[in-house]
């Protein structure tokens, strides 16, 4: 009971409709154990389809929204690169000025800054705790205040522009699954990784991702989240993962922007022609 507690945080993120979706109707509450989300989905036509498109995530700014323009895009770049690297599991991803039989889009509706001094004071305990129990193997769960949250809107459309999937999604870090991050954006920047998981996974299957048992990451990715080269190079217009450097500055607590480089910077801002990346290009990278 004590750990469902502290899953549930003490705020729940809201799931607002910034307008962003071709249409609201018919979706219907599909909720996780940690995760608030609506949905609403063809599983057919999903399931027929074999090229897609992400666009850019959106993350506007908004006047109760205490992020700045960088951390914004931090934040909005982490749920596209989730989802690109997600749905080529799946998926051939293909530029922005290729047809597609699918489009994605996402929208970031609502964030909840996290607080950098509670998530220092979680991190100083941890540290202190190593130091002076070296020898007890028990987490230390962080303090369950100044959680940040994050919401998102997305649909994917097919080439007429007619919406196939779509979800209303929101989550609130915990104490248990997130680590803190001494930075405004720390929580919701890890949680844009996993909207990314789980709209990829409703577009992909053409079924809620809440549920069942969770499925273990495919090989070949293994190596684009350590900062390889991704299956197709449309991917590459949203960087690489950070890889071991990422990993190690999440278990420190530091900032994402000190390990991650964000987008690639591009003159037109569109991916790269999408073809898929062959041994001998990533090797030569």
């Amino acid at each position: 009971m004590s750990i469902t507690l502290a899953l549930g945080g003490c705020a729940t993120a809201p799931l607002e409709r910034a307008g962003s979706l071709r249409s609201y109707d018919r979706m219907s509450d599909a909720n996780g154990l940690v995760t608030r989300s609506q949905i609403r989905v063809n599983k057919k036509d999903l399931l027929a389809a074999k090229t897609i498109r992400i666009a850019t995530t959106v993350f506007p700014a908004r006047s109760d929204v205490a992020l700045t323009e960088k951390e914004r895009r931090l934040v909005a770049n982490a749920v596209s690169r989730e989802l690109c690297l997600r749905l080529s599991e799946r998926f051939r991803i293909v530029a922005a000025d290729d047809d597609a039989d699918l489009t994605v889009q996402a929208t970031v509706t609502h964030a909840v800054p996290t607080s950098p001094t509670a998530s220092g004071a979680s991190k100083a305990l941890s540290i202190a705790k190593t130091v002076a129990l070296p020898a007890v193997p028990v987490p230390v769960p962080r303090l369950p205040v100044g959680l940040g949250s994050l919401s998102v809107e997305a649909e994917a459309r097919d080439f007429a522009g007619f919406q196939k999937a779509a979800m209303v999604w929101g989550r609130s870090a915990n104490s248990i699954t997130n680590s803190p991050r001494v930075a405004n954006e720390g929580d919701a920047y890890d949680l844009a990784a996993d909207f990314g998981a789980d709209f990829a996974k409703l577009v992909a299957t053409g079924e809620s991702p809440f549920g069942g048992i969770p499925a273990l990451p495919p090989m070949d990715s293994i190596p684009v989240r350590f900062g390889g080269a991704p299956k197709y190079v449309a991917c590459e217009a949203f960087g690489r993962f950070p890889g071991i450097t990422g990993f190690a500055g999440q278990g420190l607590g530091l900032p994402p922007a000190w390990t991650d480089s964000g987008a690639k910077e591009s003159p037109a801002g569109n991916p790269a022609p999408a073809t898929q990346v062959n041994s001998e290009q990533t090797l030569t990278q």
